[in-house]
This record gives structure tokens, sequence and C-alpha cells, in this order.
């Protein structure tokens, strides 16, 4: 497999709801929220795009935002990696569909405020696919997450071996395994809505999870029958890659993480 890849990047908002932390910041979309003094989205992009793989860029965002974001993110554009904009879907999984029907596979897949997102993380996804997977996703067990901060992420995904948060990032090797993304069709957000759980991965599954019967990797094999393809984990030691800006409260903690990394690179 090509080392190279499209990204999909997901930029929207709810539809008919107000971001509170847009709001708070005068911005229309939580992407252009500022940190540091960048937004969100430039963050991520300059993350992103100066990987030697990325060879082009898909945002999904909402017609009436896509002028003020392509503001900030054409500065990433070049001839060799251009930036594309499409108007996003109702759902997550619409909205990935729209990007993997414009762009060429394998993708990797994250969010506009997934800010603190590195290259390694990428590259974690990536060999995966390489090694096989069909589809992947980048996850960060409980322990690497709370030594960053211990109120980096409230809700872990708990498994036999240990619990896990998701890192926002994907990847899918081809267009066989946009069966995966039907996972997010009713919009994510399983913590909180466990009818969602149920749908997307069978109720038997649920149950093993739920009572922790099953380890994560026996959790992605049961995932990979039920969707008739190959779903694997990227294990990411890093912790910090499993936290992106939700809320006031993460953007604060995002906000010290990344001050601390620019207090590395003078030291």
């Amino acid at each position: 497999m090509s080392t190279q890849f499209d990204l999909i990047l997901l930029a929207a908002q709810r539809a008919g709801t107000t971001n509170p932390l847009a709001e708070a910041h005068g911005v229309s979309h939580k992407c252009l929220v500022p940190i540091i003094g960048e937004p969100l989205i430039a963050r991520t992009l300059a993350s992103v795009t100066s990987h030697p793989g990325c060879r082009a860029v898909y945002i999904l965002i909402e017609p009436d935002g896509e002028p003020a974001v392509r503001e900030v993110a054409e500065r990433f554009a070049s001839e060799d990696r251009p930036v594309n904009f499409i108007a996003s879907d109702s759902n997550i999984a619409g909205s990935v569909l729209r990007g993997c029907e414009q762009g060429d596979a394998p993708f990797v897949i994250t969010t506009a405020d997934n800010v603190l997102i590195k290259q390694d993380s990428i590259d974690g996804v990536m060999n995966a696919m390489a090694a096989g997977a069909d589809a992947v996703a980048a996850l960060a067990s409980k322990d690497d997450v709370r030594s960053v901060h211990p109120a980096a992420q409230r809700f872990f995904y708990e498994f036999r071996d240990n619990g896990y948060a998701n890192c926002n990032l994907y990847g899918i090797a081809d267009r066989q395994a946009l069966n995966a993304v039907e996972i997010f069709r009713e919009g994510g957000q399983f913590m909180n809505h466990p009818k969602r759980l149920v749908n997307a991965f069978g109720l038997l599954n649920i149950l093993l999870m739920r009572f922790g019967w099953v380890s994560i990797d026996d959790a992605f094999r049961r995932m990979s029958k039920r969707f008739g393809i190959n779903i694997r984990r990227a294990p990411i030691s890093d912790g910090t890659q499993a936290i992106d800006v939700d809320n006031d409260r993460t953007y604060r903690i995002v906000e010290a993480i990344l001050e601390n990394r620019v207090q590395d690179l003078k030291i």
C-alpha cells in the first residue's frame, strides 16, 4: 500500500445548534475558535499537511461556514496538496462518504478540533492498513490518557484488559471498507446514546463489552465479523492523542499541553 493518503477533515457543527465554545469566542464555528493565536482547524491542518504522505485535503463544512473556514485553510494548500471543500451531510457517516467519493483511497479521517494530532499517530493508522486492515480506529488506553491530565476524558470504553479512549483518528483502506462508516450513521456519541451503540454493534457484542467479558482486540474481531471487513485498532501510547477540544474544560487542557510543547521546543 502507498504511504500516501487523502485527508477527510470533519469541520461541520450540529445543525440548528450554536456551539457554546464558538459563541464564547465570538466565532461562527468551533473549528474557528482561536487557541494560542491560531484557529483550531489551522493547528490541525498544520500537523496533518506537514506529513509527507498527505496528498490532498477534503474539508466537510456547511456551505454557510465555508467562506470563513476557507480563509484559514487555504494557506495550507499547494499545487501538490490541494485543499478541497465539500458540503457536509446531516450526519458524520454521510459526510465521510461524501469526502471519500471525491478523494482517492487510502483515507485518513479526523476532526478539525483534533489539534494535538501527531504524525506518529497517523503513521500508526497507515501501518495498520499496510498490514492488512480495511478500517482502523486509533485508541489510547485509560492509563495513558489520565497520565496526561486526570480530567482529560470523563468516559472510557471499558474492556477486560483496560479502558480505552477514542483518538478521533481513523483509516479507510479502500472503498469496500466504507461499510465501517455505517458505525457513525446515527452520529456517534455512543456514550450518551446507548441505542446507537446497539444498532451499530449488536446487542450481544454490547453486552460482552459492557460487562468487560472481552478484550479490546476480541471486540474488534467481533466488529470485523459484523461488518464483513477487517477492522483493527491502532494502539496509541501518547495519551494526548485522545484529547480534542470539546468544551471549555478540554480547551483549557489542550491549551496547556500546546503551551508546554512550545516551551519544550525552546529548551
